[in-house]
């Protein structure tokens, strides 16, 4: 049955993610190959996978309080079958009778008899109350620890309720919608590359445009490879978040000249590609560097076809090998924690920690020092990260800028036009429950001397 063979499928990207540290995005495509799933069928293995990773550490409380034993003891494969079980159970329409059966049968291949009968006796249990009745059973009071109970019941790491609740000025209805927001899928996205491609040809393929990011559209449903423009390196996966603040750079006003734009940490490359058929179009070049090679690789890869003569360099951005003040505009999308797409990498919020965010924050402060050093007087630099962790946002720019008289903030809502709900500026931060978008942060910055 195909229903059986879409659950092997979420089973084995559960046990890759589990087992060998896998990435989910990257082990589902190849689930669906192996298994020759498409349309509903990839769509269900997809939603399983994604919405059990999406859902663990709540799951996991839940079948700890249906065991006699820690759940750390369990046969791993056993313990992932019995969350895709509470997936199924607590979060999808999936009839429960043939939840509970189909993974008793998964645990039954995959494990043995006997935990196949463990399994049945947990997923009854689990199946007794709906996931608001398990969250009354075992998060905390909404009136006496409204983070404990968001936690549970949205299925976020403590640390990052709170997060969101600080980066959120401390509304809590807002960070409700920003928790739900993050366990609703994401769409795919697309962004043509300039000059090599059109969004009306991807509309005609069956996209629709996106709302304010003149360079993208969305596709409903399917793999995006069967767009031509995509399969060509015409137009690529990217989120409307991104493509805005890196328009948001390329339009916003600077001295001339602007002809050398520099993207500091450039892999995958989706940014470089918007950045350099813009500048193709006027002349201009870009250096695009990367420290890893193959993500360099992927950044060339994004820019082949370009007619431009543009460059890839693998180099530490903290420790630039170019001449200072050489650039006109300098993209620095700095390595983050992620926070700001954990719709796209359902399993990113269990691995990521606290302890995390010290570590960036100083990688992002020495780039973002490289990143002004390599900028002219009158030229700009686009503080970007993928995150709404204050930490990593507004108060890196505060810190890498006190005591500083050479730099300006910039305010940046004017250069995504008809974009609502900016806040006062001057920074941006984009939110999936407020745009739909990835929660993109960007500050702009003009170095004045």
């Amino acid at each position: 049955m195909k229903g059986d063979s879409s659950r092997e499928a979420a089973f084995e990207v559960l046990r890759a993610v589990s087992a060998d540290d896998a990435y989910a995005n990257l082990a589902m495509p190849a689930a669906l190959r192996r298994h020759e799933l498409r349309g509903r069928d990839a769509g269900l293995a997809t939603e399983l996978g994604y919405g059990t990773l999406r859902g663990q550490g709540s799951y996991d409380a839940i079948i700890a309080a249906c065991v006699t034993r820690p759940i750390e003891d369990l046969d791993p494969p056993l313990l992932d079958a019995l969350r895709l079980g509470a997936h199924q159970l607590l979060a999808t329409r999936i009839p429960p009778h043939a939840a509970v059966s189909t993974t008793v049968n998964l645990v039954r291949r995959h494990v043995n008899e006997g935990a196949a009968r463990l399994a049945n006796a947990v997923l009854r249990r689990i199946g007794e109350r709906d996931l608001d009745g398990w969250a009354a059973e075992l998060a905390p009071s909404r009136d006496d620890d409204l983070t404990g109970y968001f936690a549970f019941r949205h299925a976020h790491p403590m640390w990052i309720v709170r997060a969101l609740r600080d980066a959120l000025g401390g509304d809590d209805v807002e960070l409700e919608a920003a928790l739900r927001a993050d366990n609703e899928p994401a769409g795919v996205t697309l962004a043509v590359r300039p000059g090599r491609g059109t969004v009306e040809e991807l509309v005609e393929a069956g996209a629709r445009p996106t709302r304010w990011s003149p360079y993208g559209a969305v596709v409903e449903s399917g793999s995006p490879a069967r767009l031509a423009a995509v399969r060509e390196g015409r137009a690529g996966v990217q989120d409307e978040g991104s493509q805005l603040v890196a328009l948001a750079l390329a339009t916003a006003p600077v001295d001339p000249p602007d002809e050398r734009w520099l993207d500091l940490c450039a892999g995958p490359g989706g940014k470089a590609a918007l950045l350099a058929g813009l500048l193709t179009q006027t002349g201009g070049r870009l250096l695009a560097v990367e420290q890893h090679e193959h993500r360099a690789r992927l950044v060339a890869q994004s820019l082949a076809g370009d007619l431009g003569e543009h460059e890839v360099l693998v180099a530490d951005a903290t420790q630039p090998n170019w001449p200072e003040a050489d650039f006109d505009r300098v993209l620095l999308d700095a390595p983050c924690t992620g926070l700001g797409a954990l719709r796209r990498r359902p399993e990113a919020r269990w691995r990521r920690s606290p302890g995390d965010v010290a570590g960036l924050r100083r990688l992002q402060a020495g780039l973002l020092r490289s990143a002004l050093w390599s900028v002219r007087p009158g030229g700009l630099v686009a503080y970007v990260t993928c995150s709404p962790h204050l930490a990593e946002t507004v108060t890196v720019v505060d810190d890498v800028l006190a005591g500083r008289s050479d730099v300006e903030r910039v305010d940046a809502r004017p250069y995504l036009p008809g974009v609502p709900d900016l806040g006062d500026g001057p920074d941006v931060q984009l939110w999936p429950h407020r745009h739909g978008t990835d929660a993109m942060y960007l500050a702009l910055l003009r170095r004045t001397e």
